[in-house]
């Protein structure tokens, strides 16, 4: 109903512009409302622009004016999407496009078209603002590269400081690890933590699994979420956002992460290097484990606890307090038995750190 209202209305201004465009061109006859002259005004160049007007209005007219209120239905989804760099340039694109607009209708006298001037102005700074917009997000990147790539210059420490406290988004696999609470409690984690509805889903659906080894990991993960909220140090948000079209978690929080400008905290090695390649900054807990341990010099002496055979002949297995492996030659002899040893070498794996040493005597 309200589309046949509308179409109604776009028909009957369709129609007075018609008529108004061939009194406009000088194109109109003069009429005689009587009777007997109906015929003459049927075939009147009036009557002509009354229905070619009208015919516009309803197919042409209406066509338009549907577009733009679809337009503006879906600006509210699209607005969700923008960051404040694409805001700025939008607002830059829009200024730049009335202001051509402004010099157009100067330039060609339009407010000074008799009766089609004022209408014609203002379409002609719709769309000069439209395509100003447009254009600017459509190159958005390299206009705000061209912006603000002298204030970023200026500003790294600045920038650096934003970095640290930017908004970290945790993955499933962090939330089962636990470890990130205690990371949190030391204070070396500036800034929110954030978690996505998807990812509340995730331990869910872990926690409510047939399988028991999943079960109580998803239960475990969400015992860590609750302890991490009941904490007045740790700033925990969970924020109502999901990405529908998109089926991977680990995708769905790649954007979230372009999104928010924030950084993805996670244990998994695949996710670590999808959102390096896509530009995501990357917290890996593994690696900050690897980095706090102890270091260790070839020709350092330690004293270590053979516990298993080694894959090599006579090759003893030990582990430090950390879960670094120490490979002892000649240990076989000595399993479950604490020995002196010298450090040969150290070998950094995607693992960890491996130790081969041999004994001191």
């Amino acid at each position: 109903m309200f589309k046949k209202v509308i179409r109604f209305i776009l028909t009957i201004a369709g129609a007075i512009i018609g008529y108004n465009l061939v009194v406009i061109l000088g194109i109109s006859h003069e009429l005689s409302f009587e009777f007997n002259n109906l015929n003459d005004i049927f075939t009147s160049t009036q009557f002509i622009g009354i229905i070619a007007g009208g015919l516009v209005g309803f197919f042409v007219f209406a066509i338009i004016v549907e577009k733009i209120l679809n337009y503006f239905l879906s600006f509210e989804k699209k607005f969700k999407g923008l960051t404040w760099e694409k805001i700025i340039v939008g607002i830059i694109g829009l200024v730049i496009g009335l202001i051509f607009g402004a010099l157009i209708n100067f330039a060609f006298s339009i407010p000074k078209i008799p009766r089609l001037g004022m209408p014609l102005q203002i379409v002609i700074n719709v769309v000069s603002a439209y395509l100003g917009f447009s254009l600017a997000l459509n190159k958005e990147k390299l206009i705000a590269d061209f912006l603000f790539a002298q204030s970023k210059n200026l500003s790294n420490n600045y920038n650096e400081k934003t970095d640290l406290s930017a908004n970290k988004i945790l993955d499933t696999s962090v939330i089962i690890d636990g470890r990130i609470a205690d990371i949190c409690k030391t204070g070396f984690v500036e800034g929110s933590l954030i978690i996505p509805e998807f990812i509340l889903e995730e331990l869910r659906h872990i926690a409510d699994s047939s399988d028991v080894l999943k079960r109580n990991r998803g239960r475990r993960g969400l015992d860590i979420l609750k302890q991490m909220q009941k904490d007045d140090g740790i700033n925990v948000e969970i924020i109502n956002k999901d990405f529908e079209e998109i089926v991977e978690v680990d995708s769905k929080l790649v954007k979230l992460a372009k999104i928010m400008s924030g950084i993805i905290v996670t244990n998994d090695y695949n996710l670590n290097k999808v959102a390096d390649l896509q530009g995501v900054r990357v917290l890996n807990i593994n690696e900050l484990a690897n980095a706090v341990k102890p270091v260790v010099l070839p020709g350092e002496e330690m004293d270590v606890r053979v516990i298993k055979e080694g894959k090599e002949d006579g090759q003893g297995i030990g582990y430090l307090d950390d879960g670094t492996m120490i490979v002892v030659d000649e240990g076989i002899k000595y399993i479950g038995e604490e020995v002196s040893v010298l450090v040969t070498s150290i070998l950094q794996t995607a693992a960890g750190r491996m130790i081969f040493a041999k004994l001191k005597d």
